[in-house]
C-alpha cells in the first residue's frame, strides 16, 4: 500500500471523527443550545423579554415544573413512569388550603389555625405517602407503572373534587390573629432579589445532583434502572431503591404544589393538570432515556427552562394559547427524536 493511499485513509478517518464529535455535542448539548436559541429569537422579536426582571418571573414560572421536573427524574431514571405527580400537586394544595381555613373538631368545639410551618410538614407527608402507595403498588404487587399511576392519578383528583366540592380555596393569607400567616411567603418574597420558589428549585436540585453523583443510592439508581435483574443479583436492593424514587416524586409534588399555592394565594382541585406531561417532557428534552438508567439533574433543570422560557416568551409576543401548545409539542417530539438518535448510536457503537 502506497503512502498516498494511507495519508488518505487517515484523513478520511479523522474528518469521520470530527463529524461523529461534533454530532455528539449537538446531542448531548441539545437542552443547552436550544435555551440559547430561545433566549436570542424571543429577545430579537419582543423589548420586554431580554430584562432582569422578565426572566426573574420566568424563573419562578419555572420552578413549579422544575419541582416536578427533579422527582420524575428519579423515577425515570428507575425506567418507571409516575403520572400522578400533577394530582398529588392539585391535592397537597387543597390539603393546604384546608389546613389555613382552619380545622374544625366539632367535638371539641374549637377551630385550629395550624402555623405554616406544620402544614408545610404534613403536605409534604402526604405527597411522600401518595408516593409511597404508588412504589409498593408496583415494586410488591408487580403492578405496572403505567397503571398504578394512573390509576392514583384519578383517586388523587377525586380526593381533591371531594374535599372542595369543587370550590377554590381563597385568600391563603392568614391572619395575624390567628397566627397562621406567611403562607404567601413562598410565592412572594425574594432573598437577594432572587425569588424564593426559584432558590427551593437550586437547592432541590443541588442536593439531587449530590445524591445521584455521590453516594451508594444514587448509583443503586442508576443500575437498577439500566437493567434490573443485574442490578439484583448484584444485591442493589431493588424494590427499596423503587420505593423511595416514588416516595421523593410525591413529596416533590407537594412542594410544588405549595409553591404554585402560594403564588396563587389559592388551591383549587383541578391545579396542576396535565403538569405531569411537562414535567416528563422537560426530563426527555435534558436528555434522559426513558428506558431508565440514563439523565442527570442540570440536562432535567435546562429541559425545564427550555418549556418555560419558550411558553413565556410566546405569551410575550402575543402567541395564541393554542398555537403554544403545538410549538410545546414539536419541541417535546423533536427531543424524543434526538432522544433515540443518541441512545441508539450508542447501542450500536457498544
Amino acid at each position: 500500500m502506497s503512502v498516498t493511499n494511507i495519508i488518505e485513509k487517515k484523513s478520511v478517518s479523522t474528518g469521520q471523527k470530527r463529524n461523529t464529535n461534533v454530532v455528539r455535542l449537538i446531542l448531548e448539548g441539545r437542552a443547552f443550545f436550544a435555551l440559547i436559541v430561545i433566549i436570542a429569537v424571543f429577545s430579537f422579536l419582543s423589548p420586554y423579554y431580554f430584562t432582569l426582571n422578565n426572566f426573574l418571573i420566568m424563573a419562578s414560572h419555572v420552578a413549579i415544573f422544575g419541582i416536578l421536573a427533579i422527582g420524575m427524574l428519579l423515577v425515570i431514571l428507575n425506567g418507571g413512569i409516575d403520572l400522578s405527580v400533577g394530582s398529588t400537586l392539585g391535592l397537597a394544595g387543597c390539603i393546604a388550603g384546608f389546613m389555613m381555613q382552619g380545622v374544625t373538631l366539632n367535638y371539641f368545639g374549637v377551630i385550629l389555625y395550624p402555623p405554616v410551618w406544620a402544614v408545610v410538614i404534613i403536605t409534604c407527608a402526604l405527597g411522600a405517602l401518595v408516593g409511597a402507595v404508588n412504589g409498593v403498588l408496583i415494586a410488591y404487587l408487580k403492578v405496572p407503572a403505567f397503571v398504578a399511576s394512573l390509576g392514583v392519578l384519578y383517586v388523587a383528583r377525586g380526593i381533591a373534587l371531594l374535599m372542595t366540592n369543587g370550590l377554590t380555596y381563597n385568600n391563603l393569607g392568614g391572619r395575624p390573629e390567628l397566627g397562621n400567616t406567611g403562607f404567601d411567603w413562598l410565592g412572594f418574597n425574594r432573598l437577594g432579589g432572587i425569588p424564593i420558589g426559584v432558590i427551593v428549585l437550586a437547592v432541590l436540585a443541588i442536593v439531587c445532583g449530590i445524591v445521584l453523583s455521590r453516594t451508594a443510592f444514587g448509583r443503586w439508581l442508576y443500575a437498577s434502572g439500566g437493567n434490573e435483574r443485574a442490578a439484583d443479583l448484584s444485591g442493589v436492593p431493588v424494590k427499596r431503591v423503587k420505593i423511595v424514587v416514588y416516595v421523593l416524586s410525591g413529596a416533590c409534588a407537594a412542594i410544588a404544589g405549595l409553591v404554585l399555592s402560594s403564588q396563587l394565594t389559592s388551591a383549587g382541585p383541578t391545579a396542576g393538570t396535565t403538569y405531569e406531561l411537562t414535567a416528563i417532557a422537560a426530563v426527555v428534552i435534558g436528555g434522559a432515556a426513558l428506558t431508565g438508567g440514563r439523565g442527570t439533574v442540570r440536562g432535567t433543570m435546562l429541559g425545564a427552562f427550555v418549556i418555560g422560557f419558550l411558553s413565556d416568551g410566546l405569551v410575550i409576543i402575543g402567541v395564541s394559547a393554542y398555537w403554544q401548545t403545538v410549538f410545546t409539542g414539536a419541541v417535546i417530539v423533536l427531543a424524543v427524536l434526538m432522544n433515540s438518535i443518541q441512545y441508539g448510536r450508542r447501542v450500536k457503537s457498544s
